[in-house]
């Protein structure tokens, strides 16, 4: 997410009421999670596990919960809590906008464009051309959808990142505030829900064809001329290339990749990234050559066991 404009490290610091290591008129152009940081963005941290990580990612800021040596080129925040203080500065940059109607005045609909009734359609959102809306649809603040996209009713574009850190009181939800972007020529189901990147985008690129009830998870990128039939789950962070087949009820973790062209078949689970242009199902998935011999070992157990034991009674 980047800000309307350049900020300095010092006027960070003042919203956030923490202090800084650095040039007080060190550039603020942003803040993103770890996997989508650029330069001139804030990344936090507040684990020592993911110190190096965090200090040595392209952010050039970083929010952090110890003193620490401050790598070349870069500044630091130093918070109680980053995680708390992250919140704030999504909220300060990105704060909620409510609604009073169904069509926001500031969203932008493109000609032939037949949006049915009982849509919600937030602030700054974009619509193409030559798309169809149907009833019942929510889409949430600054979702961009390109031409020729048809969404099917009670799909909801934009919920909240599920994205949450357990604390003694209860679960604190990280503020979710990126945006959806659907590409041309997409096609999305009955009651599929996406949800926006926490400061990135959850992307679902041109020409790929979502069947009912799907849910994708927030940052996740879905490429090309993808086919993800109904009940699959996508975790938040995952990349699924160029010419994917995922078919109902597949349930694939966060972070993962799944590679060009692969297919994933039904009920399999998805635990760790998968290489492109081959077949996988299971639990957890793996190549349908591989489980297939997995399975006949499997079923030949009985015939050993009995064999093994006519040789002891002999």
């Amino acid at each position: 997410m980047k800000f309307p404009q350049t900020h300095t490290l010092e006027q960070i610091a003042t919203i956030i009421n923490c202090k800084f290591v650095g040039d007080a008129n060190f550039p603020v152009e942003g803040m993103n999670e770890i996997h989508v940081v650029t330069p001139g963005d804030i990344v936090f941290v507040d684990h020592p596990k993911y110190y190096d990580k965090a200090l040595n990612s392209a952010a050039t800021i970083v929010l952090i919960n110890k003193t620490v040596d401050c790598p070349k080129g870069k500044a630091l925040l130093i918070s109680e809590d980053p995680f708390r203080d992250f919140n704030a500065l999504t909220n300060y940059f990105k704060p909620f906008q409510t609604s009073n109607k169904h069509i926001s005045e500031s969203a932008i609909i493109g000609s032939n464009t037949i949006i049915q009734p009982n849509c919600f359609i937030g602030n700054n959102v974009v619509i193409g051309s030559n798309c169809t809306i149907h009833s019942n649809v929510s889409i949430y603040d600054d979702t961009v959808i390109g031409n020729n996209v048809t969404i099917h009713a009670g799909t909801v574009l934009g919920g909240s990142a599920f994205y949450y850190k357990k604390r003694e009181e209860g679960f604190d939800q990280l503020i979710s505030g990126g945006r959806v972007v659907i590409e041309d020529n997409v096609d999305l189901g009955a009651l599929c829900s996406i949800d926006k990147g926490v400061t990135g985008d959850t992307t679902i690129k041109k020409g790929t064809k979502i069947d009912n009830q799907v849910h994708i998870g927030h940052d996740t990128v879905i490429g090309k001329k993808c086919l993800i039939a109904s009940q699959v789950g996508i975790a938040g962070c995952s990349v699924i290339e160029d010419e994917v087949t995922i078919w109902g009820q597949v349930g694939i973790t966060s972070g993962v990749t799944i590679g060009s062209k692969a297919v994933v078949s039904a009920k399999a689970g998805v635990s760790k990234s998968l290489e492109g242009g081959k077949s996988y199902f299971g639990i957890p998935a793996d190549n349908f050559r591989k489980k297939y011999k997995e399975i006949a070992a499997i079923r030949q157990i009985p015939e050993l066991l009995n064999v093994l034991k006519d040789s002891k009674n002999g």
